[in-house]
């Protein structure tokens, strides 16, 4: 018997102790929920009063970063807020299939790869200045010049005719975009994709009368960004604490129709302050309510829950190379280059374990990058490593990580010291015994690990670091929104800004390219194509996904009309409140508390 071996008894008592301190209720422990018990839209059917404020509750540990305009934000924050005050152009279906309910209708032609816009003639920006197929026009000049230095370059905006030659300074203007009229907008494809359709096109236009004598390196810390940000929602931004709240008023000019409410105020929340805001009605809905928190919450009686399959995972992400000159480069001497070692850290660690114990349900193991808030496309018949520290073991042993000094510690192949750094990020209750949980289970196969500066890092800071290629990250724990469209190739493209571990190879480009080609409009082919990428990933892991997540959401019981997710047919302006005041949580007394739980 091996070392490491032994060390399991060890580390059952550690992961144990580890449980217990992250569990927040004492009382049953063993109650899980399932997210198919929730719904998307609010069950109030009260009359709204047509007017009062709703108080949103950003739920962070950290401020946001302000930059609050579609075509620069990085961070889920800034478009928590940005959706108030903005929209997409086009409208999607539960399916993220483009509809014509949005403020831009098309027309699509095959025969030329063209899709014809057409935007409301009613849609005005908040200063009164007409949207204009102009402004959508200079979004895509921006986000695509070579000076643009945000994360918004992306294959839905390369595959435009004359878009590469342009982003590369080739050309000083963008050949597939044609401006019919002051509404209308024509944009050509050398590439027309399926995921066009399906959420692929930027629809965020840029008020060119405002940002265009901005030089476009400076845009994103403009005060047009930052200070006045500019929509054309059916809120519109009145002030700004920077970091910690955002206050709106309504935007009687809304092009679907007058807001039910004056305003929107959003303001920042701590996780570890969320139950009593709501309870006590300091806000009405937050962004997110913490997984781990629901269980002893779940009967707060001032709100309603809705819940959904969040189009989102947790993962952890290897280093492999470096971000160059617009593309991802390789570097096979980077500590995580091996993928035996790679595999057999996701071998070691227990998502099952973490799902139930911490999240009582609500989160749960993953397996592959395209989680099942995708359904069509999430193949769940990919057998992905699942927890078994013997099989960690085993590969380790024969991949040649030895622990040659007997310090309890395997070495790297060649008999160096090997210490793994690993940056995950602060937030809620659960962040350290869960950073320190997969530490220790990386221990318990032999593997030295520790925490990047020996802390946890703030949001901004882990993102900052992260999209650096900080030489000091070896490893790290992150989350990605894998938006609408199911097509990967934003998050882990060779081109893509966003494939923070810095991986390519020619079967990824090989797949990735097919799943955007002619043949997968059909969407059995399409389907096959990114079970197989799944199936890739597994086998090279750059990243491999730890849990998948369900999106719930509080909603105070004054409020009607309110719907998360796609599809709902339920729109912001239409949310409003049925008394001024937020209603507060009664007090249950441990007594009653005792006899529902006996229920």
């Amino acid at each position: 018997m091996t070392k490491f071996s032994l060390r399991k008894g060890l580390f059952a008592l550690i992961l144990l102790s580890l449980l217990v301190l992250g569990a927040c209720s004492e009382k049953s422990s063993d109650q899980m929920f399932s997210i198919d018990d929730f719904s998307k839209v609010s069950s109030n059917d009260g009359e709204p009063t047509g007017g009062g404020t709703l108080i949103f509750g950003l739920v962070s540990d950290t401020p946001f970063e302000g930059t609050l305009n579609y075509n620069f934000y990085s961070g889920n924050p800034d478009v928590q807020i940005i959706d108030w005050f903005n929209e997409s152009l086009l409208a999607i279906d539960e399916n993220y299939n483009y509809t014509q309910d949005g403020a831009a209708t098309f027309e699509v032609d095959r025969d030329t790869n063209s899709i014809t816009f057409k935007i409301n003639e009613n849609l005005n920006w908040h200063d009164g200045e007409p949207v204009t197929a102009e402004d959508w026009a200079f979004a895509y000049e921006v986000v695509g010049h070579p000076e643009y230095e945000g994360v918004r370059y992306t294959q839905a905006l390369s595959s435009v005719e004359g878009m590469p030659e342009y982003h590369a300074g080739e050309a000083d203007t963008i050949s597939g975009l044609e401006i019919i009229d002051e509404k209308t907008l024509k944009i050509t494809y050398h590439q027309f994709t399926p995921s066009l359709l399906s959420s692929g096109i930027w629809a965020y236009p840029l008020a060119k009368h405002i940002f265009e004598d901005i030089p476009i390196a400076d845009m994103a810390s403009s005060d047009a960004v930052r200070r006045n940000p500019i929509g054309y929602g059916p809120y519109k931004v009145e002030s700004i604490v920077p970091g910690e709240s955002v206050t709106m008023v309504k935007n009687e000019d809304y092009w679907r129709g007058e807001p039910q409410l004056d305003g929107v105020t959003v303001q920042v929340i701590n996780p570890n302050v969320v139950v009593q805001s709501l309870e006590t009605g300091r806000v009405d809905v937050v962004s997110s309510f913490p997984a781990d928190q629901y269980k002893d919450n779940h009967k707060m009686s001032n709100v309603e829950f809705l819940g959904m399959v969040d189009n989102a995972y947790t993962y952890i992400g290897f280093k492999l190379g470096r971000w160059e000159d617009g593309e991802v480069v390789m570097d096979p001497d980077m500590k995580m280059s091996d993928v035996n070692l790679r595999r057999a850290m996701w071998y070691a660690v227990d998502n099952d374990t973490i799902g139930n114990q911490f999240y009582d349900g609500l989160r749960w193991n993953a397996t592959t990058l395209i989680p099942p808030s995708h359904p069509d496309y999430h193949d769940d018949s990919i057998e992905a490593p699942t927890y078994d520290p013997d099989k960690a073991n085993e590969i380790l042993d024969e991949a040649g990580y030895i622990d040659v000094d007997e310090d309890g510690f395997r070495e790297d192949r060649d008999g160096n010291e090997l210490v793994i750094n690993f940056a995950s990020m602060s937030g809620g209750d659960t962040a350290e015994p869960i950073a320190q949980y997969y530490m220790q289970a990386w221990e318990a196969v032999g593997l030295k690990v520790q925490l990047l500066d020996g802390r946890l890092q703030e949001f901004n800071t882990f993102y900052d670091r992260v999209e650096a290629d900080d030489p000091e990250i070896d490893v790290y724990q992150g989350a990605w929104g894998v938006g609408s469209d199911v097509d990967p190739s934003g998050l882990y493209g060779r081109t893509a800004a966003f494939n923070y571990p810095r991986y390519a190879s020619e079967e990824n480009d090989r797949l990735l390219e097919l799943g955007l080609s002619e043949e997968a409009f059909d969407t059995d082919y399409r389907k096959s194509v990114y079970s197989e990428w799944q199936e890739l990933m597994v086998e090279e892991i750059p990243v491999f996904p730890t849990v998948y997540r369900s999106l719930i959401v509080p909603v105070n019981k004054r409020v009607v009309n309110y719907a998360i997710g796609a599809g709902t047919g339920v729109y912001r302006y239409q949310i409003g409140v049925t008394q001024d005041e937020p209603i507060q949580a009664d007090k249950i007394t441990p007594v009653e508390e005792e006899a529902e739980d006996a229920e």
